[in-house]
């Protein structure tokens, strides 16, 4: 079975490097040593703090396995191939919710790096797929849990 791509920007790269570093050079060492001292309390059966320093050892080879594999599996976007033809993965969209008139400004970004908090959404969201290809002043209905939305694309910008 062929491993899913994990498509990236160059900023959601370095961050998932920057992270595997930070968890393999810092995190490790800090877990091993939690480890050694509560081996250093004596009988590591009733050790609340060494079960603890365990667990907290287990979720970090497991989120280190698990960054080895998205960077093994990442196809990098480069800024240079976003064009403002239509939305494409690394596009910053302009949307206009037809029904309210609000406007929003979204980063189509992958799976990996959506952060809706930090306005990134993903290609594989309902409102980043039915956007994804389309050109400016396109108007798009979406379906959501809460129902049915309706945007214009106002805009398709390059990042700064």
């Amino acid at each position: 079975m062929k491993e899913k791509e994990v498509i990236l920007t160059v900023d959601g790269l370095k961050k998932l490097e920057d992270e595997l570093e930070y968890l393999k050079s810092v995190k490790r060492i800090e877990v091993a040593e939690r480890i050694r001292q509560a081996i250093a309390f004596g009988d590591i059966s009733e050790n609340s703090e060494y079960e603890d320093a365990k667990n907290e050892q287990a979720f970090t080879e497991g989120r280190i396995l698990t960054l080895e594999k998205m960077l093994r599996n990442a196809k990098v976007i480069d800024d240079e191939n976003i064009g403002t033809e239509v939305v494409s993965i690394g596009s910053m969209v302009l949307l206009k919710d037809l029904e309210f008139g609000d406007e929003f400004e979204y980063t189509i970004v992958g799976s990996a790096e959506a952060d809706p908090a930090a306005n990134k959404i993903s290609n594989e969201s309902p409102v980043g797929k039915a956007i994804l290809g389309l050109p400016k002043n396109s108007i798009v209905e979406v379906e959501v849990p809460a129902g049915q939305l309706k945007y214009q694309i106002i805009d398709i910008l390059k990042k700064d």
